[in-house]
């Protein structure tokens, strides 16, 4: 089939997936089911690159809902020690930044971040921090790595999320996981040293969440594929770069190493546009017309295509965003604290304010849970689970708080000085916002939590269901119809016997470690409420059947609920490790906003009291971690 013919990117079989076969049943055009059962497959051959005990259904997420009980150890960060040459490249990093910044040639004429700074991280190995040391990195622990980038944020936000987009999203991670031999010895160590510093093109003018509408086509002549097609909103493209460039081969989605000519050319160009977001570094989209590539660049997994390849380094991307949010985060709160004491109203300092005290309250736990989101996840990475629905968690996390902190919290604290020219809002307000829309929209994620949280449960019990009713050409099954009821007869029996399993067989208790009882009552109410979601859950895909797919508002409702059930268990298990008593208050705080939102309850008199005591704590004494207040308080009277 010629690439011209083809309107699935991601043949990856001939199976026909579990999406694939909801939607066909479900009353989808043909063409609509492909598309998403093309998705289905790509997640599937991800699946397929981790152990059995590793993969999605084994995970703690989908163990936490569909086990018989919680596997609390999952849930629970493991303490680890960054070994110390590890650590010297780290402490040289930001010490790198610092220097730059104080000696004011950190940015370009543009605003951009200078060569000379991309160069000096390269000298102390900061862009090889993911690349193994046999190829020139320094092979640094996952749970080593997200959380150094909080730190990083503090110094500066958008050298973090550089890390993230050269080694999770660019072309390290791919190189590294999907690479052969080859590849691996000719692209690593310019990787590592900064020689090549990389990006990840995968969207198109028409393909962001819908990754089938890719258009940008490789055709092989000869020793080279030429490729022609237009990538857009792609982060640290300048010439000279090296790229994964998902693109199709033969129908099929590919990732094919790409490096970028040192000038611009008749075959790559650059399209320029005005961004808000990312103005510190270098978002541009590029051409392709006729645009040659060494046949050998192409990246061919075991099992799975280019889509497998993008799936894997978004996780780790994911991560690195919460952790970036909790050192951004940081930041507001180290330039909300002078303020607080600076601003009167009546003649008190608003740091005494009910309000104020919430504000700073409030941003402390949300703070906390995401250091805690960050170190769960990369603790699970490590350890070899794929993570992806822990990694959503922590994106959509992450980033709906870095807004909140912004808007609701920074912004509002400030007042009409937030929108100066040199004040810290003003001036990234758009920065603060875009994560939401890095590495997959928030509900889109959510949905696609919802999905894989439902897969296994669809496949073993609707999907029999859902195939008998479409064979005997019944559209709405009723169980008291006798025809009904025999066809259905030979696919109910195991839907019935798990139902009832879960009506009447009592849950095994909750094995909790020694927690403060404030905490451990969090958690106990997360594991309680996380082991009653398979009925919600499974009558929810009982009501709308098929029809399920459309639903998307209550997918999110649900998958969202499940969310931040695990943030609060995972909160309340990290916390409970710590002796700081603000961290602990912090994330007392942040479980019970989130209990209160799952049960859309009343604030008490006492939360009012235990936030503002927080945040007037913080006033007074900070918060862990907390840097030295970035900025100036602009216009002093």
């Amino acid at each position: 089939m010629s690439t011209e013919e083809s309107n699935d990117p991601s043949q990856v079989d001939e199976e026909v997936s579990f999406a694939e076969t909801a939607l066909t049943l479900g009353g989808k055009s043909e063409e609509e089911a492909k598309r998403i059962g093309a998705i289905d497959k790509a997640d599937d051959q991800v699946e397929k690159l981790f152990q059995p005990q590793y993969q999605t259904i084994n995970s703690p997420a989908h163990r936490a809902v569909w086990d018989r009980g919680i596997p609390v150890d999952l849930f629970q960060s493991k303490p680890f020690e960054t070994p110390a040459d590890v650590q010297k490249v780290m402490d040289d990093s930001v010490q790198t930044v610092v220097e730059f910044k104080q000696k004011g040639n950190f940015l370009d004429e543009n605003g951009k971040i200078t060569q000379e700074v991309m160069e000096a991280l390269g000298s102390v190995g900061y862009w090889g921090l993911l690349v193994d040391k046999e190829h020139g990195g320094s092979g640094t622990p996952f749970r080593s790595f997200a959380p150094f980038l909080t730190r990083m944020a503090m110094a500066d936000p958008t050298i973090a999320g550089l890390a993230s987009v050269h080694g999770c999203i660019g072309a390290v991670d791919p190189v590294k996981t999907f690479g052969n031999q080859q590849q691996k010895e000719h692209y690593l160590p310019k990787l590592a040293s900064g020689e090549r510093l990389s990006a990840f093109a995968l969207t198109e003018p028409g393909a962001g969440s819908d990754l089938t509408a890719l258009k940008t086509v490789a055709r092989l002549e000869g020793d080279h594929y030429v490729v022609n097609g237009e990538k857009l909103f792609i982060t640290n493209v300048v010439p000279g770069r090296t790229i994964g460039l998902v693109c199709l081969i033969e129908g099929k989605t590919a990732v094919l190493v790409v490096d970028l000519p040192p000038e611009e050319n008749e075959q790559f160009q650059l399209r320029k546009y005005g961004i808000w977001a990312l103005k510190h570094t270098h978002n541009q989209g590029i051409i392709f017309k006729d645009f040659k590539v060494p046949k050998e660049n192409l990246l061919e997994p075991i099992k799975g295509n280019g889509l497998t390849i993008a799936y894997h380094g978004l996780n780790l991307g994911r991560i690195a965003l919460c952790a970036n949010a909790a050192g951004t985060m940081r930041l507001m709160m180290a330039s909300m604290i002078p303020w607080a004491h600076f601003r009167a109203t009546y003649g008190q300092p608003i740091a005494k304010r009910e309000l104020v005290q919430r504000r700073l309250g409030r941003m402390a736990g949300l703070i906390v849970a995401a250091d805690a989101l960050v170190a769960w996840c990369s603790s699970l990475i490590d350890e070899g689970y794929r993570g992806e629905m822990e990694c959503i968690v922590a994106k959509v996390f992450g980033s709906e708080s870095q807004k909140e902190a912004a808007i609701e919290l920074f912004m509002k604290t400030h007042g009409g000085r937030a929108f100066l020219h040199g004040h810290m809002f003003g001036d990234n307000v758009h920065e603060y916002l875009a994560p939401c829309i890095y590495e997959g929209e928030g509900e889109m994620l959510s949905m696609a939590f919802f999905k894989s949280l439902v897969k296994q449960h669809g496949t073993q019990f609707f999907e029999p269901i859902g195939k008998a009713l479409a064979a005997a050409g019944i559209k709405k099954p009723n169980p008291l119809n006798p025809a009904h009821a025999w066809a259905l007869k030979g696919v109910m029996g195991p839907y019935a016997g798990w139902m009832m399993k879960e009506y009447v067989a009592p849950k095994p208790r909750i094995d909790l470690p020694n927690m403060p009882s404030n905490l451990k009552a969090h958690a106990q109410f997360a594991a309680d409420k996380l082991q009653s979601m398979p009925l919600e859950i499974s009558g929810t895909m009982r009501k709308y059947q098929l029809k399920l797919v459309d639903r998307q508002c209550r997918m999110s409702e649900l998958s969202s609920k499940v969310q931040k059930l695990i943030i609060i268990l995972a909160t309340s298990l990290y916390a409970a490790r710590s002796e700081d008593e603000v961290i602990r208050a912090s994330a007392d705080i942040i479980c019970r906003d989130l209990k209160r939102e799952i049960l859309r309850a009343r604030i008490s008199d006492r939360y009012y009291r235990q936030v503002t005591e927080l945040g007037g704590m913080i006033a007074e004494g900070g918060f862990p971690g907390l840097p030295a207040a970035p900025d100036e308080i602009m216009m002093k009277y």
